[in-house]
């Protein structure tokens, strides 16, 4: 099955503490009204779904951010119900919720399974206490282990977030930390290489010469360690970062790189509706306050919304597509581009080892992803711009 489907996204604001590697819209905030955040979320969602040309059913939901385990049982229940009195929900859907090791415990797993929750991804990042202090998390390793335990006697599916080429990190300590994990019996990973993002602590200490990460061939030497263990646990590389047993893949994660709709409430949200028979962008207000105002007085925290041209949307879906291993299927490229690949350029990635048909679909090739960016220019004949829906998320957040 390769439809994309439609999903809801709800991103919660709030951190205990805000990491010096994320750039992620995240805010410390203390005293926070719940009650009062739920809301609003189920009154911008209400606000949305009544634009739609159609209820279409909803296959996965996503409580983002941020921290959502810091939600209460009850938040997280009201805006489930909340979704429930606009949309049917598929039999099989999927509802996740991100956690952190520091907010977990038995009881508020337990009220969020009862709410509705089925998936849960836990931010692990490391398995090295000295490497979780410098990330500016809170939690120690054993902590890790022990919400893994809580999260896997509560729900069917639970997946742990990793971050790999850190610092003064070598190939056989991310091989020793990634076997630590892999035993731990997870069925989906996402193993995302450490990035310098803009406005940062990390980045200000980057360019003073006071961090240094691995270089791109270290990196994808420890990228290609994660292929090879994974592998043997028997966990596919079905996208660039993520690894699941099958069956066990992120469906809302899915969703996002097959370019299905999807609706992004809470701040900072991204969407992508079907409206008055067009295709929109749509972002909310970034700042807790502004937006929560904002709905609260004319139903909606809308920052922005526009229609997407039909070769935006190629450029989109090819950006997001070739980050799978099942790839895209230049059929549909060409229906919103208005023009099939070029069949010289195909045929030159192909004999470079970086593209691959499969089933009547173009994919990249484990060496095509070490240089992604090079393979979507060559097939749009242009340079590829930034993508402007998530590609990460601690799975999409």
């Amino acid at each position: 099955m390769t439809e994309p489907g439609f999903g809801i996204y709800v991103h919660w604001p709030f951190c205990a503490a805000k990491c010096p590697y994320c750039d992620f819209n995240s805010h410390v905030r203390k005293g926070i009204d719940q009650r009062r955040w739920a809301a609003a979320i189920v009154r911008e969602l209400t606000s949305l779904a009544a634009r739609l040309d159609a209820r279409p059913l909803v296959g996965s939901i996503f409580f983002g951010g941020g921290t959502p385990s810091l939600m209460e049982g009850e938040t997280v229940e009201a805006i489930l119900a909340g979704i429930r009195g606009e949309f049917a929900l598929a039999p099989d859907c999927e509802v996740t919720l991100e956690a952190n090791p520091t907010s977990t415990d038995a009881a508020r797993f337990a009220d969020y399974a009862k709410a509705g929750v089925n998936r849960v991804s836990i931010g692990v990042q490391a398995l090295n206490d000295a490497d979780l202090k410098a990330l500016g998390r809170w939690h120690t390793a054993e902590e890790a282990i022990a919400a893994l335990a809580v999260a896997r006697d509560t729900f069917a599916r639970v997946s742990i977030d990793l971050i790999y080429a850190r610092p003064g990190q070598s190939e056989a300590q991310w091989k020793d930390e990634l076997s630590r994990a892999l035993a731990l019996g997870t069925s989906h990973l996402s193993a995302y290489q450490l990035t310098i993002e803009e406005g940062t602590p990390f980045a200000a200490l980057h360019a003073a010469g006071r961090l240094r990460v691995p270089d791109d061939d270290r990196a994808a030497a420890l990228y290609e360690v994660t292929g090879r263990l994974t592998a043997a646990q028997g966990l596919a590389d079905y996208e660039v970062s993520n690894y699941a047993r099958p069956g066990e893949e992120s469906r809302h994660n899915l969703l996002y790189w097959r370019y299905g709709d999807y609706l992004g409430v809470g701040p900072g949200a991204h969407g992508r509706l079907t409206v008055a028979g067009e295709k929109i962008a749509t972002e909310t207000l970034r700042r807790p306050e502004t937006w929560l105002d904002q709905v609260e007085g004319k139903g909606d925290g809308l920052a922005a919304e526009a229609p997407i041209e039909r070769a935006a949307q190629a450029e989109e879906m090819l950006l997001m597509g070739l980050r799978l291993s099942e790839g895209i299927d230049p059929a549909r490229y060409a229906a919103l581009a208005g023009c099939s690949f070029d069949a010289g350029r195909v045929a030159a990635l192909i004999d470079d080892g970086l593209l691959e048909r499969r089933a009547g679909r173009l994919a990249a090739t484990r060496s095509g992803r070490l240089v992604l960016n090079r393979v979507i220019a060559e097939l749009a004949a242009g340079p590829p711009s930034t993508p402007t829906l998530p590609t990460r998320g601690r799975e999409a957040s």
